[in-house]
């Protein structure tokens, strides 16, 4: 039985299709950046939190909050995580 998360977390894909075996790390982002509690506590019995753990630690991209947040909660030194080593692909803002 998959999650009951909110629709409006998937604004940009077709909600009924979503694949939530293959794309597991895309439907955590989701929920780890813009759900609320209902959204994650959803997810966790889903996916359980070893899991949950395993996908956030090569997720590209996570705000300052959302990273320190995980960071805590699982207790991960913040250099483990992939967005956190990456280089932005937008190195400044542009210049009007």
């Amino acid at each position: 039985m998959k999650p009951v998360l909110r629709k409006e977390l998937f604004w940009d894909v077709d909600y009924k299709s979503i694949d939530y075996e293959k794309n597991a790390r895309f439907v955590i982002e989701r929920v780890a950046t813009r759900g609320n509690f209902n959204d994650w506590n959803s997810l966790k019995a889903f996916y359980g939190m070893k899991r949950i753990k395993t996908e956030i630690v090569n997720i590209r991209y996570l705000d300052k909050v959302t990273l320190s947040y995980l960071s805590t909660i699982f207790k991960i030194k913040k250099e483990k995580f992939r967005c956190y080593n990456m280089e932005p692909s937008i190195k400044a803002l542009w210049n009007y």
